[in-house]
Protein backbone atom coordinates (compact mmCIF):
# COMPACT_ATOMS: atom_id res chain seq x y z
CA UNK A 1 0.00 0.00 0.00
CA UNK A 2 2.76 2.45 0.83
CA UNK A 3 4.39 2.22 -2.60
CA UNK A 4 1.37 2.86 -4.79
CA UNK A 5 -0.05 6.21 -5.85
CA UNK A 6 -2.85 7.84 -3.81
CA UNK A 7 -6.34 7.36 -5.24
CA UNK A 8 -8.11 10.21 -7.00
CA UNK A 9 -10.51 12.32 -4.98
CA UNK A 10 -14.12 11.30 -5.81
CA UNK A 11 -15.22 14.89 -5.23
CA UNK A 12 -12.85 16.89 -7.49
CA UNK A 13 -10.70 14.25 -9.20
CA UNK A 14 -7.44 15.51 -7.68
CA UNK A 15 -4.57 13.11 -6.98
CA UNK A 16 -3.06 15.43 -4.35
CA UNK A 17 -4.28 13.55 -1.28
CA UNK A 18 -2.94 13.06 2.24
CA UNK A 19 -3.34 9.90 4.31
CA UNK A 20 -5.78 10.68 7.11
CA UNK A 21 -5.51 7.66 9.39
CA UNK A 22 -7.14 4.21 9.32
CA UNK A 23 -10.69 3.09 10.05
CA UNK A 24 -11.34 -0.38 11.46
CA UNK A 25 -14.33 -2.25 10.07
CA UNK A 26 -15.58 -5.82 10.19
CA UNK A 27 -13.90 -6.45 6.82
CA UNK A 28 -10.52 -5.01 7.75
CA UNK A 29 -8.86 -1.59 8.00
CA UNK A 30 -9.75 1.10 5.48
CA UNK A 31 -7.27 3.84 4.58
CA UNK A 32 -8.70 7.34 5.05
CA UNK A 33 -7.63 10.17 2.70
CA UNK A 34 -7.92 13.98 2.77
CA UNK A 35 -7.92 15.92 -0.50
CA UNK A 36 -5.43 18.82 -0.47
CA UNK A 37 -7.41 20.74 -3.10
CA UNK A 38 -11.04 20.61 -1.96
CA UNK A 39 -10.74 19.30 1.62
CA UNK A 40 -12.95 16.23 0.89
CA UNK A 41 -12.42 13.21 3.17
CA UNK A 42 -12.93 9.73 1.74
CA UNK A 43 -11.96 6.11 2.36
CA UNK A 44 -10.49 3.31 0.30
CA UNK A 45 -13.09 1.03 -1.23
CA UNK A 46 -10.93 -2.06 -0.51
CA UNK A 47 -9.59 -3.22 2.87
CA UNK A 48 -5.83 -3.14 3.42
CA UNK A 49 -5.56 -6.98 3.61
CA UNK A 50 -5.06 -7.40 -0.13
CA UNK A 51 -3.69 -10.93 0.32
CA UNK A 52 -7.15 -12.15 1.34
CA UNK A 53 -7.96 -15.11 -0.88
CA UNK A 54 -11.01 -16.72 0.64
CA UNK A 55 -13.56 -16.37 3.37
CA UNK A 56 -15.37 -19.01 5.41
CA UNK A 57 -18.89 -18.12 6.37
CA UNK A 58 -20.64 -19.11 9.56
CA UNK A 59 -21.88 -22.33 7.97
CA UNK A 60 -18.33 -23.44 7.20
CA UNK A 61 -18.74 -23.04 3.45
CA UNK A 62 -15.71 -21.66 1.58
CA UNK A 63 -16.52 -18.81 -0.76
CA UNK A 64 -14.26 -17.90 -3.67
CA UNK A 65 -11.96 -14.88 -3.35
CA UNK A 66 -13.67 -13.25 -6.33
CA UNK A 67 -17.04 -13.40 -4.60
CA UNK A 68 -15.49 -12.08 -1.42
CA UNK A 69 -13.85 -9.20 -3.27
CA UNK A 70 -17.15 -8.26 -4.87
CA UNK A 71 -18.93 -8.29 -1.52
CA UNK A 72 -16.11 -6.50 0.28
CA UNK A 73 -15.86 -3.81 -2.35
CA UNK A 74 -19.57 -3.01 -2.22
CA UNK A 75 -19.68 -3.21 1.58
CA UNK A 76 -16.53 -1.09 1.89
CA UNK A 77 -18.02 1.59 -0.30
CA UNK A 78 -21.07 1.77 1.93
CA UNK A 79 -18.96 1.76 5.08
CA UNK A 80 -16.65 4.43 3.69
CA UNK A 81 -19.57 6.68 2.78
CA UNK A 82 -21.17 6.13 6.19
CA UNK A 83 -17.87 6.84 7.92
CA UNK A 84 -17.41 10.03 5.94
CA UNK A 85 -20.88 11.24 6.83
CA UNK A 86 -20.42 10.40 10.51
CA UNK A 87 -17.07 12.18 10.64
CA UNK A 88 -18.44 15.23 8.82
CA UNK A 89 -21.47 15.38 11.10
CA UNK A 90 -19.23 15.30 14.16
CA UNK A 91 -17.19 18.16 12.69
CA UNK A 92 -20.26 20.06 11.56
CA UNK A 93 -19.18 20.05 7.91
CA UNK A 94 -21.54 17.47 6.38
CA UNK A 95 -23.11 18.91 3.23
CA UNK A 96 -25.41 16.58 1.28
CA UNK A 97 -25.71 19.16 -1.53
CA UNK A 98 -23.13 19.51 -4.29
CA UNK A 99 -21.93 22.99 -3.30
CA UNK A 100 -18.81 22.63 -5.40
CA UNK A 101 -20.95 22.49 -8.53
CA UNK A 102 -22.97 25.50 -7.37
CA UNK A 103 -19.78 27.51 -6.79
CA UNK A 104 -18.58 26.63 -10.30
CA UNK A 105 -21.98 27.71 -11.63
CA UNK A 106 -21.61 30.94 -9.63
CA UNK A 107 -18.15 31.58 -11.12
CA UNK A 108 -19.50 31.11 -14.65
CA UNK A 109 -22.39 33.45 -13.83
CA UNK A 110 -19.96 36.16 -12.70
CA UNK A 111 -17.91 35.63 -15.86
CA UNK A 112 -20.99 36.15 -18.04
CA UNK A 113 -21.80 39.29 -16.04
CA UNK A 114 -18.37 40.72 -16.86
CA UNK A 115 -16.78 40.53 -13.40
CA UNK A 116 -13.00 40.83 -13.26
CA UNK A 117 -11.02 37.61 -13.03
CA UNK A 118 -9.58 38.58 -9.65
CA UNK A 119 -13.10 39.15 -8.28
CA UNK A 120 -14.33 35.79 -9.60
CA UNK A 121 -11.40 33.92 -8.07
CA UNK A 122 -11.57 35.75 -4.76
CA UNK A 123 -15.31 35.31 -4.23
CA UNK A 124 -15.27 31.66 -5.28
CA UNK A 125 -12.48 30.91 -2.82
CA UNK A 126 -14.32 32.65 -0.01
CA UNK A 127 -17.44 30.55 -0.61
CA UNK A 128 -15.36 27.37 -0.68
CA UNK A 129 -13.83 28.29 2.68
CA UNK A 130 -17.27 28.97 4.16
CA UNK A 131 -18.62 25.62 2.93
CA UNK A 132 -15.56 23.77 4.22
CA UNK A 133 -16.11 25.32 7.65
CA UNK A 134 -19.72 24.24 7.84
CA UNK A 135 -21.84 26.81 5.99
CA UNK A 136 -24.90 25.72 4.02
CA UNK A 137 -25.12 28.07 1.04
CA UNK A 138 -28.89 27.56 0.91
CA UNK A 139 -29.31 28.49 4.57
CA UNK A 140 -28.28 32.14 5.05
CA UNK A 141 -28.33 31.84 8.86
CA UNK A 142 -25.57 29.21 8.82
CA UNK A 143 -23.51 31.41 6.51
CA UNK A 144 -24.02 34.35 8.87
CA UNK A 145 -22.94 32.25 11.86
CA UNK A 146 -19.83 30.87 10.13
CA UNK A 147 -18.69 34.33 9.01
CA UNK A 148 -19.17 35.69 12.54
CA UNK A 149 -17.07 32.88 14.07
CA UNK A 150 -14.04 33.51 11.85
CA UNK A 151 -11.01 35.34 13.24
CA UNK A 152 -10.94 37.48 10.10
CA UNK A 153 -10.58 41.23 9.94
CA UNK A 154 -13.68 43.35 9.50
CA UNK A 155 -12.70 43.95 5.89
CA UNK A 156 -12.42 40.24 5.07
CA UNK A 157 -15.74 39.49 6.75
CA UNK A 158 -17.28 42.25 4.67
CA UNK A 159 -15.85 40.58 1.55
CA UNK A 160 -17.46 37.32 2.65
CA UNK A 161 -20.82 39.09 2.98
CA UNK A 162 -20.40 40.61 -0.50
CA UNK A 163 -19.53 37.23 -2.01
CA UNK A 164 -22.55 35.48 -0.48
CA UNK A 165 -24.90 38.35 -1.36
CA UNK A 166 -23.76 38.02 -4.96
CA UNK A 167 -24.30 34.24 -4.81
CA UNK A 168 -27.85 34.77 -3.58
CA UNK A 169 -28.44 37.23 -6.41
CA UNK A 170 -27.55 34.46 -8.85
CA UNK A 171 -29.63 31.79 -7.11
CA UNK A 172 -32.62 34.04 -6.40
CA UNK A 173 -32.29 33.90 -2.61
CA UNK A 174 -32.53 36.69 -0.05
CA UNK A 175 -31.04 37.37 3.36
CA UNK A 176 -30.53 40.06 5.97
CA UNK A 177 -26.76 40.61 5.60
CA UNK A 178 -24.69 41.41 8.68
CA UNK A 179 -22.85 44.72 8.71
CA UNK A 180 -19.08 44.82 9.02
CA UNK A 181 -17.29 48.14 8.86
CA UNK A 182 -13.91 48.22 7.18
CA UNK A 183 -11.28 50.17 9.06
CA UNK A 184 -9.42 52.54 6.77
CA UNK A 185 -5.67 52.42 7.24
CA UNK A 186 -2.80 54.39 5.73
CA UNK A 187 -0.50 52.22 3.60
CA UNK A 188 2.88 51.54 5.17
CA UNK A 189 5.85 52.95 3.23
CA UNK A 190 9.40 51.54 3.55
CA UNK A 191 12.58 53.49 2.90
CA UNK A 192 14.20 53.34 -0.53
CA UNK A 193 17.26 51.61 0.94
CA UNK A 194 15.02 48.82 2.28
CA UNK A 195 13.36 48.43 -1.12
CA UNK A 196 16.76 48.27 -2.83
CA UNK A 197 18.02 45.71 -0.31
CA UNK A 198 15.01 43.52 -1.04
CA UNK A 199 15.53 43.77 -4.80
CA UNK A 200 19.23 42.95 -4.48
CA UNK A 201 18.60 40.04 -2.10
CA UNK A 202 16.05 38.13 -4.19
CA UNK A 203 16.49 35.95 -7.27
CA UNK A 204 17.10 37.46 -10.70
CA UNK A 205 13.50 36.98 -11.88
CA UNK A 206 11.91 38.15 -8.64
CA UNK A 207 14.31 41.09 -8.40
CA UNK A 208 13.43 42.30 -11.89
CA UNK A 209 9.72 41.96 -11.14
CA UNK A 210 10.19 44.09 -8.01
CA UNK A 211 12.23 46.64 -9.97
CA UNK A 212 9.42 47.06 -12.51
CA UNK A 213 6.93 47.61 -9.68
CA UNK A 214 9.24 50.16 -8.06
CA UNK A 215 9.81 52.15 -11.25
CA UNK A 216 6.25 52.12 -12.56
CA UNK A 217 3.82 51.67 -9.62
CA UNK A 218 2.02 48.95 -11.58
CA UNK A 219 -0.37 46.63 -9.82
CA UNK A 220 1.12 43.13 -9.38
CA UNK A 221 -1.40 41.66 -11.83
CA UNK A 222 -0.54 44.29 -14.44
CA UNK A 223 3.19 43.54 -14.19
CA UNK A 224 2.53 39.79 -14.21
CA UNK A 225 0.71 40.03 -17.57
CA UNK A 226 3.35 42.16 -19.30
CA UNK A 227 4.30 40.80 -22.71
CA UNK A 228 7.53 41.20 -24.61
CA UNK A 229 5.60 43.13 -27.25
CA UNK A 230 4.80 45.74 -24.56
CA UNK A 231 8.51 46.48 -24.13
CA UNK A 232 9.95 49.07 -26.57
CA UNK A 233 13.72 48.96 -26.25
CA UNK A 234 14.24 51.76 -28.80
CA UNK A 235 12.04 54.27 -26.98
CA UNK A 236 12.94 52.69 -23.61
CA UNK A 237 9.29 52.42 -22.61
CA UNK A 238 6.87 49.78 -21.42
CA UNK A 239 3.08 49.78 -21.95
CA UNK A 240 0.62 48.67 -19.29
CA UNK A 241 -2.66 46.88 -19.91
CA UNK A 242 -4.75 48.12 -16.97
CA UNK A 243 -6.63 46.20 -14.30
CA UNK A 244 -9.67 47.20 -12.25
CA UNK A 245 -11.07 49.49 -14.94
CA UNK A 246 -8.16 51.93 -14.61
CA UNK A 247 -6.36 53.85 -17.35
CA UNK A 248 -3.66 52.40 -19.64
CA UNK A 249 -0.20 53.91 -19.09
CA UNK A 250 3.23 54.05 -20.69
CA UNK A 251 6.36 54.31 -18.53
CA UNK A 252 9.95 55.11 -19.34
CA UNK A 253 12.42 52.63 -17.86
CA UNK A 254 16.07 53.15 -16.85
CA UNK A 255 18.72 51.64 -19.11
CA UNK A 256 19.95 49.26 -16.40
CA UNK A 257 16.49 47.79 -15.89
CA UNK A 258 15.98 47.42 -19.63
CA UNK A 259 19.24 45.50 -19.90
CA UNK A 260 18.28 43.20 -17.04
CA UNK A 261 14.84 42.52 -18.52
CA UNK A 262 16.41 41.69 -21.88
CA UNK A 263 18.46 38.93 -20.21
CA UNK A 264 15.35 37.12 -18.95
CA UNK A 265 14.52 33.90 -20.86
CA UNK A 266 12.10 34.50 -23.73
CA UNK A 267 10.30 31.16 -23.54
CA UNK A 268 6.79 32.61 -23.91
CA UNK A 269 5.02 35.80 -24.93
CA UNK A 270 5.03 36.98 -21.31
CA UNK A 271 7.99 38.65 -19.59
CA UNK A 272 7.28 37.20 -16.14
CA UNK A 273 4.16 35.03 -16.25
CA UNK A 274 5.01 31.35 -15.89
CA UNK A 275 2.32 29.61 -13.87
CA UNK A 276 0.17 31.32 -11.26
CA UNK A 277 0.89 34.70 -9.67
CA UNK A 278 0.00 33.23 -6.25
CA UNK A 279 2.78 30.65 -6.57
CA UNK A 280 5.23 33.36 -7.64
CA UNK A 281 4.17 35.46 -4.64
CA UNK A 282 4.75 32.49 -2.33
CA UNK A 283 8.31 32.10 -3.65
CA UNK A 284 8.89 35.83 -3.11
CA UNK A 285 7.63 35.64 0.49
CA UNK A 286 10.06 32.81 1.21
CA UNK A 287 13.02 34.78 -0.18
CA UNK A 288 11.89 37.90 1.67
CA UNK A 289 11.73 36.08 4.99
CA UNK A 290 15.24 34.68 4.59
CA UNK A 291 16.57 38.12 3.67
CA UNK A 292 14.88 39.78 6.66
CA UNK A 293 16.47 37.22 8.96
CA UNK A 294 19.87 37.65 7.33
CA UNK A 295 19.78 41.47 7.58
CA UNK A 296 18.05 41.36 10.99
CA UNK A 297 15.50 43.86 9.72
CA UNK A 298 11.89 42.70 10.33
CA UNK A 299 10.57 45.73 8.40
CA UNK A 300 11.56 44.00 5.15
CA UNK A 301 8.96 41.30 5.89
CA UNK A 302 6.27 43.99 5.62
CA UNK A 303 7.14 44.83 2.00
CA UNK A 304 4.66 43.31 -0.43
CA UNK A 305 4.18 43.68 -4.17
CA UNK A 306 1.52 46.34 -3.54
CA UNK A 307 3.80 48.18 -1.08
CA UNK A 308 6.02 49.19 -4.00
CA UNK A 309 3.03 50.81 -5.71
CA UNK A 310 2.38 52.85 -2.57
CA UNK A 311 6.09 53.72 -2.30
CA UNK A 312 6.26 55.00 -5.88
CA UNK A 313 3.05 57.03 -5.58
CA UNK A 314 4.09 58.74 -2.36
CA UNK A 315 7.59 59.41 -3.71
CA UNK A 316 6.22 60.94 -6.92
CA UNK A 317 3.89 63.22 -5.00
CA UNK A 318 6.57 64.54 -2.67
CA UNK A 319 8.91 65.00 -5.62
CA UNK A 320 6.43 66.93 -7.79
CA UNK A 321 3.67 68.07 -5.40
CA UNK A 322 1.37 67.37 -8.39
CA UNK A 323 -1.54 65.12 -7.41
CA UNK A 324 -2.76 64.92 -11.03
CA UNK A 325 0.63 63.57 -12.07
CA UNK A 326 0.38 60.86 -9.39
CA UNK A 327 -3.17 60.11 -10.51
CA UNK A 328 -1.91 59.48 -14.05
CA UNK A 329 0.98 57.32 -12.81
CA UNK A 330 -1.40 55.09 -10.86
CA UNK A 331 -4.03 54.99 -13.60
CA UNK A 332 -6.80 56.19 -11.28
CA UNK A 333 -9.99 57.59 -12.76
CA UNK A 334 -11.17 59.06 -9.46
CA UNK A 335 -8.86 61.53 -7.72
CA UNK A 336 -10.30 60.51 -4.33
CA UNK A 337 -8.35 57.27 -4.61
CA UNK A 338 -5.14 59.24 -5.12
CA UNK A 339 -5.48 61.81 -2.34
CA UNK A 340 -4.36 59.33 0.32
CA UNK A 341 -0.79 59.62 -0.99
CA UNK A 342 -0.57 63.30 -0.10
CA UNK A 343 0.08 62.51 3.56
CA UNK A 344 1.93 59.19 3.54
CA UNK A 345 5.40 60.67 4.00
CA UNK A 346 6.24 63.88 5.80
CA UNK A 347 9.40 64.94 4.00
CA UNK A 348 11.08 68.17 5.05
CA UNK A 349 12.64 70.45 2.43
CA UNK A 350 16.15 69.87 3.72
CA UNK A 351 15.98 66.05 3.52
CA UNK A 352 17.97 65.67 0.29
CA UNK A 353 20.96 63.80 -1.01
CA UNK A 354 23.13 66.00 -3.27
CA UNK A 355 25.44 64.79 -6.05
CA UNK A 356 27.82 66.56 -8.43
CA UNK A 357 28.26 65.66 -12.11
CA UNK A 358 31.40 66.84 -13.91
CA UNK A 359 30.51 65.51 -17.35
CA UNK A 360 27.56 64.43 -19.46
CA UNK A 361 27.93 60.73 -18.62
CA UNK A 362 27.80 61.35 -14.87
CA UNK A 363 24.79 63.66 -15.31
CA UNK A 364 22.89 60.98 -17.26
CA UNK A 365 23.56 58.37 -14.60
CA UNK A 366 22.28 60.68 -11.87
CA UNK A 367 19.12 61.42 -13.84
CA UNK A 368 18.52 57.70 -14.34
CA UNK A 369 18.99 57.18 -10.60
CA UNK A 370 16.16 59.61 -9.87
CA UNK A 371 18.15 62.77 -9.12
CA UNK A 372 16.81 66.16 -10.19
CA UNK A 373 18.95 68.87 -11.74
CA UNK A 374 19.36 71.97 -9.53
CA UNK A 375 21.97 74.36 -10.98
CA UNK A 376 25.46 74.79 -12.46
CA UNK A 377 28.39 75.73 -10.23
CA UNK A 378 32.08 76.03 -11.21
CA UNK A 379 31.64 74.04 -14.45
CA UNK A 380 29.81 71.26 -12.57
CA UNK A 381 26.14 70.34 -12.42
CA UNK A 382 24.40 69.96 -9.06
CA UNK A 383 21.69 67.31 -8.60
CA UNK A 384 19.61 66.31 -5.63
CA UNK A 385 17.11 63.62 -4.59
CA UNK A 386 14.90 63.31 -1.57
CA UNK A 387 16.02 60.76 1.01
Amino acid sequence: MSNRQPPTCPECGSERNYKDGLRSTNVGELQRWLCRDCGYRFSEARPLQENLRCHINTAGITVSSRQVCDVLTEESKNLAETARQEQAQREGTWQPIDFKGKIVEYALWMQRKGYRESTIIGRSRLLKVLVKRGANLFDPETVKDIIAKQSWSEGRKDLGVEAYSSFLKMSGGKWDPPKYHRIETIPWIPTESEVDQLIAGTSYRVGNFLSVLKETAMRPGEAWKLKWIDLDTERKTISVTPEKNSRPRIFRLPNQLLERLDKLPKTSEYIFANGQLDHFRGNFCLQRRHLAQKLKNPRINRITFRTLRHWKASTEYHRTKDILHVMNVLGHKNIKNTLVYTHLINVQDDEYVSKVAWNLEEACKLLEAGFDYVTDMESAKIFRKRK
